[in-house]
């Protein structure tokens, strides 16, 4: 079986460009030519060609692409497990850079305001100040921001470290929940969800069940949220708001 030069840039999302450039520097020659000339690529090439673009993808210029796909004491499953290790090794430098960034943005929504060293030792690499005009538009009006900036103004690092790890506790709590089966509106749940409201009024802003339930809500509808509970624990999200709803139904009889 082998493939044209136009059926194989569909299959490997290249441009036809691309793959003339790879066989006019030799990192890609087809192995076949029809009886016209055409380029024709067999099953192997298109696993050299697959083994090229993923270390493409982690950075590698083509001359050192070519020197280790013909590398006579490598074969093909070492290659693979290089690049394995290297994309696990990506995947999780780019999962705490996503982390750290979900922190800097909930950080900034709750009002934080550190020093440039406190920032960077709390939340990573990533600085909360990119997202205060975002945070001022969309709730610099509200009670709830004025409020949790008064209140938070005075906090030290070691406050903040102390609110970070009571909240993180919490959620951890809850996501134990949600694994052991615990429905959302079982009352431990909920009463783990009451805490959280309370930790809320007592760190940040009066926070009510009507509040509360609006911020469950949002944990679910906004992406960046979401993926801050993602993290936790696959599904906390949508649980953590399932629960606050039925704590708030609760309180409202």
């Amino acid at each position: 079986m082998s493939y044209s030069v136009g059926q194989v840039a569909g299959f490997a999302g290249v441009t036809v460009r691309a793959l003339h450039h790879y066989d006019g520097i030799g990192l890609l020659t087809p192995s076949e030519r029809n009886r016209a000339g055409h380029r024709r690529y067999s099953d192997a090439d298109l696993d050299r060609l697959q083994q090229i673009l993923f270390y493409r993808e982690l950075g590698f210029p083509l001359d050192e692409v070519a020197a280790l796909l013909d590398d006579p004491d490598a074969d093909p499953r070492a290659h693979l497990r290089r690049q394995h290790d290297l994309l696990t090794a990506r995947i999780e430098r780019l999962r705490k850079m996503a982390a750290a960034v979900e922190h800097a943005m909930e950080a900034r929504d709750m009002g934080i305001d550190l020093t440039p060293e406190e920032k960077f030792e709390v939340f990573g690499d990533f600085d909360p100040d990119q997202y205060e005009d975002e945070v001022r538009e969309r709730w610099g009006d509200t009670d709830a921001y004025r409020q949790s900036r008064q209140r938070t103004a005075s906090y030290t690092k070691d406050d903040w470290k102390r609110v970070t790890e009571e909240f993180d506790a919490l959620h951890l709590r809850m996501a134990d929940l949600m694994s052991a089966g615990t429905p959302a509106d079982a009352e431990e749940a909920m009463d783990t969800a009451e805490e959280h409201r309370l930790f809320l009024t007592r760190a940040y802003y009066d926070c009510g069940h009507e509040m509360h339930t609006c911020l469950g809500e949002m944990y679910v509808a906004d992406p960046r949220f979401t993926q801050t509970y993602e993290n936790i624990r696959p599904g906390l999200a949508a649980y953590l708001r399932d629960a606050i709803v039925a704590n708030a139904a609760r309180h409202s009889g």
